[in-house]
């Protein structure tokens, strides 16, 4: 049997970098091949979260494969038909804004819209601070978007932080396997 081939992308939301990594040693476990696609901030900024160098050290040893991450290299994606399914998680308000509007430039959102084009699906697993606010309208548009699926996501912090959004990492498997049938996990607000 032949593994599900999935572009992993990861963007700037670097708080969530610690939690990412356990969900790709369990995709990596559960049989996927998965390549790894960031954006060009989360590949080269050091933060008070870390080293870039050193989390993309992590990622490339656990997926086995090389890191995509600039835009020569994702634009091989569509024509290449690379990946049975993709996923972008952390996908930041910025990245979710860039996919409703159709903008293409960085590595991930030029791996989104090269994916997309083969109709296959496009998982978003979402972590951003305005998505109850400006954002929740992009979040509304790509909800109607076909071949676009959820993580399952909810409030991370009603009190201090009312309008971000994080979704459930937990379910980022579940996710994956319900959109390859073409579904959407359910539900999709916690």
């Amino acid at each position: 049997m032949e593994k599900t081939r999935l572009g992993f992308c990861i963007t700037g939301s670097f708080c969530t970098f610690e939690r990412i990594i356990p969900e790709i040693e369990k995709l990596v476990k559960n049989g996927y091949d998965v390549t790894p696609i960031l954006s060009e901030t989360a590949y080269n900024t050091d933060t008070r979260f870390g080293k870039a160098s050193d989390f993309t050290a992590i990622v490339k040893e656990i997926c086995k494969n090389e890191i995509i991450k600039t835009i020569t290299e994702a634009e091989p994606i569509g024509p290449k038909k690379l990946f049975d399914a993709m996923i972008i998680e952390p996908c930041t308000g910025n990245t979710i804004a860039k996919l409703a509007c159709g903008i293409t430039d960085t590595a991930v959102t030029m791996a989104a819209k090269a994916h997309l084009r083969n109709q296959r699906p496009l998982v978003l697993a979402v972590s951003t601070n305005d998505g109850l606010g400006l954002n929740g309208k992009n979040i509304g548009i790509l909800s109607g978007i076909k071949g676009v699926y959820f993580v399952p996501y909810g409030q991370d912090d009603p009190h201090n932080k009312v309008n971000s959004l994080v979704a459930d990492m937990t379910q980022i498997e579940d996710t994956l396997k319900a959109a390859l049938e073409g579904k959407q996990i359910q539900p999709v607000l916690k």
